[in-house]
């Protein structure tokens, strides 16, 4: 008999649900903060110095030069800016959505410390003469030119100033009091003063001793910089030098279609995904359906809680955790499908289903919350947004399909109104077993079983050529890596339209800066981008991206990494593997065994050798981005090589003994067979969304999404033919000296060697 409460209930549910999302996700999307690679802006690294030997560079300090920092952004308008401490001496500002780059840089890096000097370079009075907020941009009343003025906390004191250099100086050439910012020793009023652009801001004479609170500070200029003179000295003077170590700016143009091709991107992906659960997995897939739905939404809610930052690469996380959060509903189904065939009720396959699915959707989750981890320790900037986002979507993943699915899976399940409609599940009644055949099913794709162990030997010389191919490649080209690694700067130009070589060279030259490498970029070869080996200044940036706003109606994306930077940025990457590789090792080993670790870091150091070797290959562009999809495609790996272990230890356990090197390989291949489709099905799901951030998505992350598609087909290639092979030749040297025993225990099973 049908209970048709549960699946009134169900439907009552799903609506609420619906109603709640749509409702509320407009709200949630609109309030994200979007990232600089979305919105356009500029992020600099700054390196702390101190003023003085005296001086010792600490968390106050540091704390002390954000607030000043602060301030400073407070007077450009920017919404939301974001101050990172970087131990032991370094600052991160982000300004997203900033109009004038220019001006930011300016007005985050001048120290501000104004002085009045004679023209001997002595010093009478500096900004703590001023009174604090009085600056303000104004007109010469005789010229009418725009002009500075400040106000002194007490008039004797300039006008004690004034005095004593009239009497220092007897010729009235040298009655000037010179107001420099930020002087530094060595600098010189006379030699200043014989350049068309001298450092100081003004040089006025005097014939009188002048008792005035107000001054007027005069020069070269327009309404805006005397606005921006005004500002910096309203904010005031910093406690230290900052210096320059890393910047990038991301055009807000760029941003815009960045963020709209990457959606479209997500969008195709997603879809896919649910169409594949649909025709695939039929009414199991309806329910996967949801969940993702329910999942996508949470992950955005979530997120935006935490007051997270989302980045392009946070978008493809989101993208990918789909794909991956779907492998957990497709190994339920898979188990489901196998119980179905041995002529088990909908009821005991449910229930057989999600038990034996549960250890091994926890074990592959924490590998990929492993990697994540790391990733988020030794990334940076929207690397360490990518990472954020996928820890959200692993944990997320796990709440919605193993509760959230199995709650609304139960709802139909005891309702019994599948009952005899094993269809629903994808499963034809051809293939499933009468209930008095006591014979055993064997696992079968496609209608044909494959003996994947025999053919062993193969599969390892083939990885070994490729091995060997690869290493001559790096070798001989090495990677083509980017300014991350090895310092410089980096010049994106979006032409709008097809745009060659030797266009964007000639607009170069007429600035007469020299790249040393150029390429071409896009759908059509309408984005080029200048390799620079040396970090461009700052003078030269504005420089460029007014020239070519000019001439393609968009500012140029431009980025800059120091040497130091560089080299900490490759020492960090090499530490996340290696990091991310320990952690793997020693939870598979306590999971496991050591010998399946083992095997499992040699399938991951395969994934990576290939996407190192596809890149020296190709030479593109090999950034810290792609960093993030290597950890990325090992915590899928190893995700991966789990599902088939834990396979293989539950098939032993069922045959208690084994004793011989056949009875383990027998073993082996029938898990390889039994996980077969659930590999391809998943590997299936989240290489097409790779693909399609690869083929839609934005410029700035087609190499990400090209080493995603690369390690995810060399992560199902070693999980399928590498791994399990190796642990099978390792474990099956010495099985008949120690032959795996399991003996049942009260609680758990355990193995006794």
């Amino acid at each position: 008999m049908v209970k048709r409460g549960r699946i009134i209930a169900f439907f009552l549910i799903v609506l609420a649900l619906a109603g709640t999302i749509g409702t509320t996700i407009t709200g949630i999307t609109e309030d994200m903060k979007l990232g600089l690679d979305l919105q356009g802006g500029v992020e600099i690294l700054y390196e702390v110095e101190a003023l003085d030997e005296s001086q010792e560079i600490n968390t106050e300090v540091l704390e002390a030069t954000v607030q000043s920092l602060r301030q400073r952004v407070d007077v450009l308008g920017v919404s939301e800016p974001n101050f990172n401490i970087e131990e032991p001496n370094r600052i991160r500002v982000q300004l997203a959505g900033i109009e004038n780059e220019d001006e930011a840089r300016e007005l985050l890096s001048t120290s501000a410390r104004l002085s009045f000097r004679d023209v001997e370079d002595n010093e009478y009075l500096d900004g703590s003469n001023i009174e604090e907020g009085s600056a303000k941009q104004d007109f010469d009343p005789n010229t009418n030119q725009p002009i500075v003025t400040v106000e002194f906390k007490s008039a004797d004191s300039f006008g004690d100033a004034t005095r004593e250099i009239l009497n220092n100086y007897k010729d009235q050439a040298n009655h000037r009091i010179v107001i420099w910012m930020d002087y530094e020793k060595g600098d010189s009023f006379k030699e200043e003063s014989k350049k068309a652009d001298p450092k100081y801001i003004s040089a006025p004479t005097f014939d009188e001793v002048l008792n005035h609170k107000n001054i007027m500070i005069s020069g070269n200029f327009t309404v805006e910089s005397a606005k921006q003179l005004a500002d910096i000295l309203n904010a005031g003077s910093l406690p230290v030098n900052l210096e320059e170590k890393y910047t990038t700016s991301v055009g807000a143009q760029f941003g815009l279609q960045a963020m709209d091709k990457t959606i479209f991107a997500g969008m195709l992906g997603v879809a896919f995904i649910f169409l594949f659960m649909l025709a695939y997995y039929r009414f199991p897939g309806f329910i996967a359906v949801v969940t993702l739905s329910l999942y996508i939404y949470l992950v955005l809610l979530v997120f935006e809680l935490m007051n997270g930052v989302l980045t392009l690469p946070g978008i493809a996380a989101l993208i990918l955790g789909v794909g991956m959060a779907v492998d957990a509903n497709i190994i339920t189904y898979e188990r489901m499908k196998e119980e179905l065939r041995e002529g088990k009720s909908v009821m005991a396959a449910f229930k057989a289903g999600n038990s034996n699915s549960l250890s091994t959707i926890f074990d592959a989750n924490i590998t990929t919350l492993i990697a994540a981890t790391v990733l988020f320790i030794f990334g940076t900037s929207s690397v360490k947004g990518f990472a954020t986002l996928l820890i959200v979507s692993v944990v997320l993943s796990f709440i919605t399909a193993v509760f959230g699915a199995r709650f609304f899976l139960s709802l139909w399940v005891k309702s019994r109104f599948l009952n005899k409609r094993p269809g629903w599940f994808g499963v034809k009644d051809a293939d499933i077993k009468d209930i008095s055949d006591k014979s055993e099913v064997e696992p079968t794709v496609f209608g044909r079983q494959f003996d994947f162990v025999k053919h062993r030997k193969k599969f390892f010389l083939a990885s070994g050529v490729l091995v060997v191919l690869g290493t001559l490649f790096l070798s001989i080209f090495g990677l083509n890596l980017g300014i991350d690694f090895t310092s410089g700067s980096r010049v994106e130009i979006n032409a709008g339209n097809t745009v060659s070589v030797e266009e964007v060279e000639s607009h170069f030259a007429e600035l007469e800066i020299e790249p040393e490498k150029i390429a071409l970029s896009g759908n059509d070869n309408e984005i080029a981008v200048a390799r620079f080996d040396s970090k461009l200044e700052k003078d030269t940036v504005a420089t460029i991206k007014s020239h070519f706003n000019a001439a393609y109606g968009s500012d140029p994306n431009v980025s800059t990494v120091s040497p130091v930077v560089g080299k900490e940025l490759a020492k960090n990457a090499m530490l996340a593997v290696l990091y991310a590789s320990i952690g793997i090792i020693i939870y598979v080993t306590i999971r496991f065994e050591f010998y399946f670790a083992l095997t499992a870091i040699l399938a991951l150091l395969h994934d990576a050798f290939f996407i190192l070797a596809l890149f020296s290959i190709t030479q593109l562009e090999f950034d810290i981005t792609i960093i993030a999809a290597i950890l990325t495609i090992v915590g899928y790996s190893i995700n991966d090589t789990i599902v088939t272990f834990d396979r293989i230890r539950e098939n032993l356990k069922l045959k208690q003994r084994v004793r011989t090197f056949s009875e383990l390989a027998a073993i082996v291949n029938k898990s390889l067979m039994q996980t077969l489709a659930r590999s391809i099905n998943t590997v299936l799901t989240v290489i097409v969304a790779a693909i399609m951030l690869y083929i839609f998505g934005a410029t700035s992350i087609t190499n990400f999404s090209f080493a995603l598609v690369v390690g995810l087909i060399a992560g199902t290639y070693s999980s399928l033919f590498i791994a399990a092979q190796v642990w099978l030749v390792w474990r099956g040297r010495n099985i008949k000296e120690r032959p795996i025993v399991y003996v049942k225990k009260k609680k758990n099973d355990g193995p006794q060697v």
